[in-house]
This record gives C-alpha cells, sequence and structure tokens, in this order.
C-alpha cells in the first residue's frame, strides 16, 4: 500500500484517502496485537500534528500528512524517529533529483515515444519545467519501507 502511494503521488500527485485509511487500520491492528498501541497513537498523532502544520505552510499536500501519520502508526513506535530522519533523506535525494532534471530538461528535445510511460514522462517533465510540486508520498513511502526492512 506504501508504494501505491508513492507511485499514485508520482503520476497524479494525489494520494487517495482509501489508502492512508487502509494503512491506518491494519498498523492499529498490528499495534494492538503487538500490545503497543498506546505508544504508536501518541507517536502518530505527534507526526501528524506536525505534518499538518506542514500543510498549512504549504509545504505538504494532505495526502501526504495523512500518509506520514499513517505509516508513523505501522513502524514500531521506538522507529517512528528513525523514519523521520528516513523520509526527510528521501525527499532530500527526491528534491535533488528535481534540481538535477530541472537543469536538464531545458536543453533536452523531447521525442514522442508512444504508450503510457512516455505519456507520464511528458507529464512529468512538464511538471518539472513548472517547478511544480514533489511527489512526496514517494519519499514518505521510501523513508517507512527502509524502517520497516531494517532489523
Amino acid at each position: 500500500m506504501l508504494i501505491a502511494a508513492g507511485v499514485r503521488d508520482f503520476i497524479s500527485r494525489t494520494v487517495p484517502n482509501r489508502v492512508p485509511a487502509l494503512i491506518a487500520i491494519l498498523a492499529l491492528a498490528l499495534q494492538w496485537q503487538a500490545g503497543s498501541l498506546r505508544f504508536a497513537l501518541p507517536a502518530g498523532a505527534a507526526v501528524f500534528i506536525v505534518a499538518a502544520f506542514c500543510w498549512r505552510r504549504g509545504w505538504l499536500g494532505g495526502g501526504d500528512v495523512k500518509l506520514f501519520a499513517a505509516a508513523a502508526l505501522l513502524v514500531p513506535p521506538g522507529k517512528v524517529p528513525a523514519m523521520i530522519v528516513a523520509v526527510a533523506l528521501a525527499g532530500g535525494a527526491l528534491a535533488l533529483l528535481y534540481l538535477a532534471l530541472a537543469a536538464l530538461l531545458p536543453n533536452a528535445r523531447p521525442g514522442r515515444p508512444a504508450g503510457r510511460l512516455a505519456r507520464i514522462l511528458r507529464i512529468e517533465r512538464r511538471r518539472i519545467r513548472r517547478h511544480g510540486p514533489l511527489p512526496y508520498a514517494s519519499a514518505i513511502a521510501a523513508g517507512a519501507i527502509f524502517i520497516l526492512l531494517r532489523p
């Protein structure tokens, strides 16, 4: 579900509400089963509050806020700070990639390959040239998955 949210955000710059909701429901069930729900809820609420502040400032999208909070519920409560760092690093790498692409694209001559992937790439090229928003759900997904897969 995290990967689906990241891909969907890359393609359309939206995260459907059902994805963070399903992640949160699954996360709550897993935390309850692990006996750490009383620690996971405050951690998820804290991430939501800080992310909502970032949304109010225009730094994050609404779907990103919900996904970030749901991901915070999904990881073990003690690993939430590490997840925040991982998301920040993934977001920084994403921003650097987009800055590099923005510098390279004005000189690139776009081809006209056919297919869905080519269409997505043309749209992305347009977004980069216009300095549009980053698909930050991709960074959230990458950071959360990194922490979940770490021993």
